[in-house]
């Protein structure tokens, strides 16, 4: 299982439920790493998707305590969620969001895929800092460039003492 988000030079991710920037090749990034995958989140972030629907030619399960309706997979706790997420290669899992989700579920993550914005987003929710957790190391790293105006980085930490289901 891996995770994969943008985040400020604060490690924030979000700002009022949505993204902080419009980065065209962070998107890019996420569309094609994503795509045919399964992506794990929770239903504050797929409210924040157009129109509420679930993200096209993926699996999307949703953590969450009620029914997150159609098209969707919905699991009630983390033990629910690892019963669901045996059905599927490891490697195709992909953490998505929100907060509280990378929060619980990057411990479990072999790696976290970071789109590292130098800028200040002005977030309001933010993920733990990797570069100052002594159980990961940052194990690749794109040169800088720039996107819609904003320098980014990709970024692969590893998780150096993952958590197993």
């Amino acid at each position: 299982m891996r995770a994969i988000f943008h985040a400020d030079r604060k490690w924030g991710i979000g700002k009022s439920n949505g993204l902080m920037f419009s980065l065209p090749k962070d998107m890019k990034f996420f569309r094609e790493t994503t795509k045919g995958k399964i992506v794990v989140m929770g239903y504050n972030t797929l409210r924040s998707f157009p129109e509420g629907k679930p993200l096209k030619n993926r699996v999307n399960i949703v953590l969450c305590p009620e029914d997150a309706g159609e098209g969707v997979i919905t699991v009630h706790s983390l033990e629910e969620l690892f019963s669901e997420l045996k059905k599927y290669p490891p490697e195709d899992v992909f953490v998505i969001g929100g907060a509280s989700v990378y929060r619980a579920l990057i411990p479990y993550c072999e790696e976290v895929l970071v789109t590292k914005v130098d800028a200040d987003g002005g977030a309001d929710v933010f993920v733990p800092d990797l570069d100052a957790d002594e159980n990961f190391a940052l194990v690749a790293e794109s040169g800088e460039e720039e996107d819609n105006g904003y320098p980014i980085r990709f970024c692969t930490y590893r998780n150096l003492h993952r958590k197993t289901v």
